[in-house]
């Protein structure tokens, strides 16, 4: 794909879209990794769900802390694998109190030292939380990325930078978030909806669906 159809990819997706973020629920640094190491393998609707009760009891390292192992499974029980992300939680929150005052660090080092928090968890709280032009690539920006051909790769560090490497300066702070809600709302995993897509010409998915007959036609 060259330049000026990447380009045109963006452009198309940012005046759709202008402010794209997150669908994750949160109001300080802190509650953003909590949320986004629950999402692992499981939805944002899912997440949101059981944050809104947790965080309405306890949403600081020390209150995380003080629920305990099984007070905190208890809010999260609905999410998958919720015994080891509260234990990774827990052991996360010592951390953030003993090496960094409690506050969520901006370094994507201290941030990857956290259990539970890996390169992709890391990228989305620099971004989201902290303004940085950071592109964290899960499933759904691997397919778009792939699909389209705008930064094809066989694993998702290989996506991640050609990404980095090709996506316009100005377009950085944002593409993850027009990206992940691209490939979660339009170019889905089963039956991507190429007709309803805004970038449809520019993509160069060979198998697009085709448009539904119109009704009445033979």
């Amino acid at each position: 794909m060259n330049p000026a159809k990447r380009r045109a990819i963006f452009e198309r997706l940012r005046a759709a879209n202008p402010s794209p973020s997150t669908e994750l629920e949160y109001s300080t640094p802190f509650e953003l990794l909590v949320a986004v190491v629950l999402s692992a393998q499981a939805t944002d609707k899912g997440v949101n769900l059981a944050t809104r009760k947790l965080f309405a009891v306890a949403n600081t390292p020390q209150a995380i802390l003080g629920l305990g192992q099984s007070g905190l499974e208890g809010h999260i029980k609905t999410i998958g694998l919720y015994r080891a992300k509260a234990k990774n939680l827990l052991a996360a929150c010592r951390i953030l109190l003993e090496r960094h005052g409690g506050e969520v660090p901006r370094e994507r080092d201290a941030l990857q030292m956290l259990p539970g928090v890996g390169r992709k968890t890391a990228s989305v709280v620099l971004n989201t939380a902290f303004g940085e032009a950071t592109i964290a690539v899960d499933t759904h920006i691997f397919r778009v990325a792939n699909r389209t051909g705008l930064a094809p790769g066989s694993n998702v560090a290989e996506v991640e930078r050609r990404l980095e490497k090709f996506t316009p300066e100005e377009f950085k702070r944002n593409a993850h978030h027009w990206l992940i809600l691209h490939g979660r709302y339009v170019c889905t995993a089963r039956k991507p909806k190429c007709p309803e897509c805004s970038i449809r010409d520019l993509c160069e998915y060979r198998a697009k669906t085709a448009a539904p007959p119109a009704r009445g036609a033979a």
